[in-house]
């Protein structure tokens, strides 16, 4: 699939679609530092196998999409603090030319309108979409996502600690046990429900290593979901029809942040799942599926 250049941001996006062109459009947005082939290859083909034309692509600094080499974000204690007392930390980019990244996919592949699905900060960024570009979405979801709002809970440390942990390496074996640990503590938890299969992950985990490792992204990133900060004024305007669906497990981005999200936009559908973490497991893609599905439908 080919990289293209938006013509609203200048940015090369890495893209993949598949299903019919003359389909109804779902664009899938991913999270911080995950490129798009976390989006599994069988919730594409699901959704595909429903009548849509699925799109999924690298966010900037991330996979085959444009980096931004060099360029430095500020520390998280220098952010935060100038954040508390009201001055604005200067960050590569921001969360909203993310958002304006996703509508310019669309205007470069000729799309009026598009289901948008974003998951965790892609979440977040297919929020600003809502909030900014109404006219381009038919409709949103917003999965395992926030308002951002410092008042809810927080991440457990040991789920935020292996997300943001250093690489101690860069050789194989090194990163695969990094994106392992990551799975473990992020994901949802081991389970008769859920089990996990440790040689499924690590297949996955080694395959998105081959296809690309820019741990130089994600503190950018991360700034730029930081500098977002709270959304839930912005989204009191919201008026695409909404799903939002979270994990009552998911140690990363609290349950209440799903509740709140719900909360914050005015006539959504709250979806909440027992035993359900920070990742897409393959059980559960014929009920996220299915779920996405009827929404885009209804």
């Amino acid at each position: 699939m080919p990289t293209i250049t938006t013509p609203n941001t200048g940015i090369e996006i890495f893209y993949e679609e598949q299903g019919a062109p003359e389909a109804p459009v779902i664009l899938l947005v991913m999270g911080l530092g995950a490129q798009l082939t976390l989006w599994p290859d069988e919730l594409v083909a699901a959704l595909v196998g429903e009548g849509f034309r699925v799109i999924r692509y690298d966010n900037r600094d991330i996979g085959l999409s444009q980096k931004f080499e060099g360029a430095k974000a500020p520390s998280l204690a220098v952010q935060v603090l100038r954040k508390k007392i009201g001055f604005p930390a200067r960050v590569p980019y921001t969360l909203k030319d993310m958002a304006d990244d996703g509508i310019g996919l669309l205007d470069a592949l000729g799309i009026d309108k598009a289901h948008v699905v974003g998951a965790s900060m892609g979440g977040m960024i297919v929020q600003l979409m809502a909030i900014h570009h109404p006219a381009r979405l038919i409709t949103m979801t917003s999965i395992m996502s926030t308002t951002g709002n410092g008042k809810l809970p927080q991440a457990e440390p040991a789920a935020i600690g292996a997300l943001t942990a250093p690489l101690k390496g860069m050789d194989e074996e090194t990163l695969v046990a990094h994106g392992l640990n990551i799975i473990r503590n992020i994901g949802t938890p081991d389970s008769p429900e859920f089990p996990f299969d440790e040689a499924h992950h690590r297949e996955r985990v080694l395959a998105n290593m081959r296809r690309s490792v820019y741990p130089a992204g994600l503190p950018r990133q991360l700034a730029a979901i930081i500098d977002d900060g709270c959304r839930r004024s912005r989204l009191a305007s919201v008026t695409t029809p909404t799903l939002v669906m979270h994990g009552e497990a998911d140690p990363l981005v609290k349950l209440e942040a799903g509740e709140d999200t719900a909360r914050h936009i005015s006539g959504s559908r709250l979806v909440t799942i027992p035993g359900w973490g920070h990742d897409l497991p393959i059980p559960l893609i014929p009920r996220i599926t299915s779920e996405i599905a009827a929404h885009a439908r209804g």
